[in-house]
């Protein structure tokens, strides 16, 4: 199977803000201007899955209409407490912590990248049993990266620490195509 990843646009935040599971909107005027270079670039005739979070579901809707299938299962990492504070605000004994453990922490007291390495391999899971040969995934650089760890084979704890352990340079609006086997 081959999934088309497709990171949401940039989101309506300042800079240095830490963000994952806040539902951010994302500025229309930029995703109109990025829905014909998407809709020329994936596939027609996909299944559509997107993460709940407006950043996501509101491009999903513009591409694929009703047809959307939304799943929690898809949103970012949740960084509880940390939510919306500055990166120079959040305490530097809890980012010494998590960098300590990146995949086991729970910044702010929301959810490991272990927990959520663990629901993304769930919807992996379900999507490999889908019918189709593919399907268009429109979510966040988290799941991107968790999801690219899967379709390489790894389980969830390797996932996680993958993802945890590497940047990521994954820009706003880009499509990831992955195989899966």
């Amino acid at each position: 199977m081959r999934l088309y990843l497709v990171r949401h646009l940039a989101p309506q935040v300042a800079p240095s803000v830490c963000y994952g599971r806040t539902d951010l909107a994302v500025d229309p005027d930029m995703q109109a201007l990025a829905l014909p270079a998407l809709r020329a670039a994936l596939p027609a005739g996909m299944p559509l899955f997107s993460s709940p979070l407006r950043r996501c579901a509101d491009l999903a809707a513009a591409l694929g209409g009703a047809a959307v299938r939304y799943d929690a299962r898809l949103a970012e990492l949740d960084f509880g407490e940390w939510e919306m504070r500055r990166w120079d605000d959040i305490d530097r004994a809890g980012v010494d912590a998590w960098a300590a453990d990146m995949a086991g922490y729970r910044p702010g007291g929301g959810e490991s990248v272990a927990d959520m390495a663990r629901r993304v391999s769930a919807f992996h899971a379900d999507c490999m049993r889908l019918p189709a040969p593919g399907a268009i995934v429109i979510c966040h650089a988290g799941t991107i990266r968790l999801l690219s760890a899967r379709a390489r084979g790894l389980a969830p704890e390797a996932m996680a620490l993958e993802a945890a352990q590497h940047p990521h340079a994954i820009a706003y609006g880009e499509t990831v195509i992955i195989d899966c086997v």
